[in-house]
């Protein structure tokens, strides 16, 4: 069975994120892994949202399934929240791409209709372009 890993959060209210994409991806026969990056209560577009950063467990999680040498047949992000996560990211591509058959697939979420969400800045958006060149 393929094996895919999905980096992003989980938003409690707002159909987007892992809510989403877990159900796609295991209708489409795959393993889904997770690494939540934050939760949420509602998605960024609302007026207002309250935010559990989880930065502080991706290294963890990545340690743990290097130890029991997990391999992922693709590895997907979506909103991460932090520079520090983009860090996180370019490393868990290094430590788990397989080889050229792993698919890379690095889903921005930092803005909607042309415009940036409100906590993120032209910077970011760049250091994010660095992920998206991996």
């Amino acid at each position: 069975m393929k094996r895919i890993v999905t980096v992003q959060d989980i938003s409690c209210l707002g159909k987007c994120s892992l809510t989403v994409a877990l159900p796609i991806i295991s209708s489409m026969g795959v393993e889904a892994a997770i690494i939540p990056t934050a939760v949420l209560s509602t998605h960024t577009m609302f007026s207002r949202f309250t935010c559990k950063d989880l930065t502080d467990q991706i290294k963890p999680i990545a340690e743990h399934w290097a130890e029991e040498k997990l391999g992922f047949d693709a590895i997907y992000t979506g909103y991460l929240g932090s520079f520090e996560q983009i860090d996180l990211m370019k490393k868990f591509f290094a430590d788990f791409k397989k080889d050229d058959s792993t698919l890379l697939f690095v889903d921005p979420a930092m803005a909607d209709n042309g415009k940036l969400y409100p906590a993120f800045d032209e910077a970011f958006a760049k250091h994010m372009a660095s992920l998206c060149a991996k």
